[in-house]
């Protein structure tokens, strides 16, 4: 037997008021709740003081939500900035892991840009923090460096579609490729196996 939602049903459900606790929305085991429990950001408030006024301005962005914004981007694979705004506006877990109620406002991807970039446009301050992470990661036991995975591919990047270079990256293909050659045959002559 077909079911189907009558319109009055519908409009019933989207209108529903209820009162839920945020912490009641999000799974037990959700990947954010197993981040938020084994790291402690507080630490960036003690890194990131001195590029903050603290007796003039408006107030900022929170600099623990600066940082959280681009993990849930890389986490769950969101291709920019805008879309995870986008996202971080309707999804629960998100505003959850951020420390936002449902009625506060997500920064715009503009201001947070800009905060960001003001803020953490330093390499070592970014650095401090990636380092701090993964030292607490390590210690509570979810980082295995039993297996270390490295992307060892030689490509040189171009990002601007309009300019081409064919010259030097053909001279520096061949330039590797006769280098591994030299090395594969030199393993082989240790081995003492054909040519």
């Amino acid at each position: 037997m077909m079911s189907k939602n009558a319109d009055s049903k519908t409009f019933e459900a989207r209108n529903q008021m209820a009162f839920y606790a945020l912490e009641e929305l999000v799974p037990p085991n959700h990947l954010l709740r197993k981040i938020d429990h084994h790291i402690d950001f507080n630490f960036i408030y003690d890194l990131v003081e001195d590029v903050y006024c603290q007796d003039n301005g408006r107030p900022s962005i929170d600099p623990i939500t600066l940082i959280k914004i681009p993990m849930i981007q890389y986490l769950f694979g969101i291709p920019s900035m805008r879309q995870t705004i986008q996202e971080i506006e309707v999804n629960v877990a998100y505003r959850w892991f951020l420390g936002l109620s449902l009625t506060d406002t997500v920064p715009h991807f503009s201001t947070f840009g800009k905060n960001y970039k003001r803020r953490f446009e330093s390499q070592s301050l970014a650095e401090q923090i990636f380092a701090q992470i993964l030292k607490q990661c390590v210690e509570a036991g979810v980082v295995d460096s039993k297996d270390i995975f490295i992307d060892g591919s030689h490509v040189k990047a171009c990002a601007n579609g309009r300019k081409y270079t064919n010259e030097e990256v053909i001279v520096q293909a061949k330039w590797l490729a006769e280098e591994m050659m030299e090395a594969v045959q030199e393993d082989r002559a240790i081995h003492g196996k054909s040519f």
